[in-house]
């Protein structure tokens, strides 16, 4: 065999391998939305796929790095979307900029039930984004969206933060400085950012999981007031 010839079935070879791989995430996919997190299985991918069990360990050694994969695959989806929803307002406008990310998020998660849960919920133990697990990086990359707008506001002053912060929350904080490609970010503004985070997500996750549905038919306003809560403690007016 040629140089050329070893050269084109490595390129077949790649090209085989990556749309198995991508198969395999459509399958998981559609397992997670239509079944929950607890269908989708090696064996259950592999199935769907025309393969044994071990025919698709060729491309994921077992559950655990088959959820990673799908998880690593979702969160930087969900940043792609979150990254065109700022890119929608100008780079000097860092709180309409955030605001648009939050309503986004909103949206995504809203159409992504089932995603969002097994992103944040963790409804299985192999979704884990701890330092280590192939869906870390991922994990921060999404978090780096909103992260970074948050050190903008930062850097043109105004954010409320504690004077009386708990030594306590020093080491908890630690993970999220080292995310701030060195910024001198104090930990009492970190603490603010992870404060309005909280909001953030909990606004979403109730309306998502439901647990607004025995008062409010349209949770809409609420989330936008969150919005602008979160906004004020970080120095801007509303978006």
């Amino acid at each position: 065999m040629t140089d050329a010839q070893d050269a084109a079935a490595g390129r077949r070879r790649h090209r085989v391998r990556e749309e198995a791989l991508a198969d395999a995430m459509r399958i998981s996919r559609r397992l997670l939305v239509e079944e929950g997190p607890a269908a989708v299985s090696v064996r259950a991918v592999a199935r769907e796929m025309g393969l044994t069990a071990p025919g698709l360990y060729r491309y994921y050694a077992g559950h655990r790095e088959l959820v990673q994969a799908l998880v690593s695959h979702l969160y930087e989806e969900l940043a792609a979307a979150l990254a065109g929803a700022r890119e929608r307002w100008p780079a000097d406008e860092p709180g309409q900029r955030l605001g648009e990310v939050c309503r986004e998020l909103r949206r995504w998660a809203l159409a992504h039930p089932q995603e969002f849960a097994l992103l944040f919920a963790k409804p299985v133990a192999d979704a884990d984004t701890a330092p280590g697990a192939p869906a870390h990086d991922p994990s921060w990359r999404f978090g780096g969206v909103v992260l970074d707008l948050m050190v903008q506001l930062w850097r043109r002053g105004g954010v409320q933060a504690p004077t009386d912060l708990d030594p306590v929350w020093a080491a908890q904080l630690e993970e999220v400085r080292e995310h701030l490609a060195g910024e001198p970010v104090p930990l009492e503004v970190i603490y603010v950012f992870v404060a309005c985070w909280a909001r953030l997500y909990g606004s979403v996750a109730v309306e998502v999981f439901g647990h607004l549905d025995f008062a409010l038919t349209d949770p809409g306003p609420l989330f936008d007031r969150t919005v602008g809560e979160v906004l004020a403690l970080l120095g801007t007016p509303p978006a």
